[in-house]
């Protein structure tokens, strides 16, 4: 099936290949959904160099115009993820939506304008306080602020990366406890945010909002566990779904999804074979 050199890859399960068979016979209702780090870009030591894979836009200006809509959800502010995409202005994403923060933060590429709700006061409250709870750790350990919607721990770069990272767990829970925040882990790092939006609420919603018969949702990380977990409901709601993974540094999540791929290069050949299957059909 499609392209030779890039041929579709066959999901694992039986609902898996359902979801994939009812976006490529019904591509006009369907949902195309997207975590950015380490799915369309490769995960690098510092955040702040990530960039999506070169064959992503590409592959996602083929993919776009062909389906119902297409959305990056990211705990990123929103624009900061369409600065590291290259997606503002592309070829065929002149609908694309990116939902920042969670689904906290808004971007539209038809009006090139964020849209988020006041930051939380405790972001801030929690900032102030990082230095005090963070003195004496390894000096690799190091603070990623998020606009003011969010504050991450990354302990990629300590001597011990997963110690530094088990022994911040407890300390890094009280400090957001006291200020109505919650701790999302990720791979080595810790992010303390306001609770009431995860990937799989703002899924759910923009699922709803668009009035999608399927969704394809590719995440590579704790995070998207909860877009996986309303992939699953959203199937037993009669939506056809199919989860795929990059990567297989969370078994977590390997374990659930429906097609299991090495990572953002072949998350980008999947998008493009996807495209050119429905353009065959």
């Amino acid at each position: 099936m499609g392209n030779s050199a890039h041929p579709l890859p066959t999901p694992s399960t039986q609902a898996g290949r359902e979801g994939l068979a009812a976006l490529l016979a019904r591509p006009a209702g369907a949902v195309v959904a997207l975590d950015f780090d380490g799915t369309l870009a490769d995960i690098v030591p510092d955040p702040e160099q990530s960039r999506a894979h070169p064959d992503v836009v590409p592959a996602l200006s083929a993919l776009a115009p062909q389906v119902a809509a297409v959305a990056v959800i990211t705990g990123r502010p929103a624009d900061t993820a369409v600065r590291y995409g290259g997606f503002a202005g592309a070829p065929g994403l002149d609908h694309l939506v990116v939902l920042g923060h969670y689904g906290a933060e808004r971007w539209d590429a038809a009006t090139a304008t964020v849209h988020a709700p006041a930051p939380d006061p405790g972001v801030e409250a929690v900032r102030a306080a990082l230095p005090a709870v963070l003195d004496g750790a390894d000096s690799g350990i190091w603070v990623e602020e998020k606009g003011g919607r969010a504050v991450a721990v990354h302990t990629r770069r300590a001597s011990d990366p997963q110690a530094a990272f088990e022994a911040l767990r407890a300390p890094l829970g009280s400090l957001a406890e006291r200020h109505g925040l919650i701790v999302e882990p990720g791979r080595l790092v810790l992010e303390l945010r306001p609770p009431g939006m995860d990937k799989g609420v703002a899924l759910e919603e923009y699922v709803k909002e668009t009035g999608a018969e399927a969704v394809l949702y590719a995440g590579d990380d704790l995070g998207d566990l909860a877009a996986y977990a309303a992939v699953e409901k959203l199937r037993a709601e009669g939506t056809a779904g199919l989860l795929v993974c990059s990567g297989t540094g969370v078994p977590e999540l390997a374990e659930r999804a429906d097609l299991l791929l090495p990572g953002p290069a072949a998350v980008a050949d999947l998008l493009r074979s996807i495209a050119r299957q429905i353009t065959s059909l």
